[in-house]
């Protein structure tokens, strides 16, 4: 029987603090939740390995590293409300769930929404809720945000996903150009984003955040 709390281990003390993750609520974060609940059961077996997880139609599960940056980068505080865009299987929900106040996950595909739900539920995660409908409209209902991560690569980010951020709220992206992407930090100041660079990182352009179509004559 695979002993996944040692891989659990072994992936925070290689893929995470290596990378300067050191924060307590992220690492503990990590090593309890457990992700292969929330990977598809075929891919359970590579649930810890270092690398994202291909969930087919540009969509992925992000590796551990990309994902912890994220968080380091955003210091999330325990009475903040999130906004996890992207959830997939509600892996990155579940592990914002124990660190802010509450989470919001939005997914589009109908089935993945649903088994998030569940895992979520599963995992005791009661201060997180999914919400399905496109990744691009976020959930304003909820809203607004004092946190907004997106789980995957963009061209460009909505304005509507703007509009749902506090005033002084953060969000975390992962802007692709070709193969090669980095991560920035957006602030909302007097109504305006500013961004800074975070650090490298991959994966397949989301659904919607690719760049607007321009036509030229």
């Amino acid at each position: 029987m695979t002993d996944f709390s040692q891989r659990r281990t072994m992936m925070v003390d290689t893929q995470v603090r290596p990378s300067d993750v050191t924060k307590f609520p992220i690492i503990d974060a990590m090593l309890t939740v457990a992700r292969e609940d929330f990977v598809p059961t075929s891919q359970r077996e590579a649930a810890y390995v270092g690398e994202n997880i291909e969930l087919g139609e540009n969509r992925v599960v992000l590796e551990p590293r990309s994902l912890a940056k994220m968080l380091d980068l955003l210091a999330i505080d325990g009475d903040e409300l999130v906004l996890d865009l992207g959830c997939a299987f509600g892996y990155s929900t579940a592990v914002i769930a124990r660190m802010a106040q509450a989470v919001v996950a939005v997914e589009q595909d109908a089935d993945m929404a649903r088994e998030a739900q569940d895992a979520l539920v599963a995992a005791g995660a009661d201060n997180a809720v999914v919400h399905e409908g496109p990744l691009t409209d976020g959930a304003p209902q909820h809203g607004p945000y004092d946190v907004i991560l997106l789980q995957g690569g963009v061209a460009d980010v909505p304005a509507a996903l703007f509009d749902q951020l506090k005033e002084g709220g953060r969000i975390a992206a992962l802007f692709m150009d070709g193969a090669l992407g980095e991560v920035r930090i957006g602030h909302k100041r007097a109504g305006q984003m500013s961004w800074r660079l975070g650090f490298n990182a991959s994966a397949p352009v989301l659904p919607g955040f690719g760049k607007e179509a321009t036509f030229t004559l």
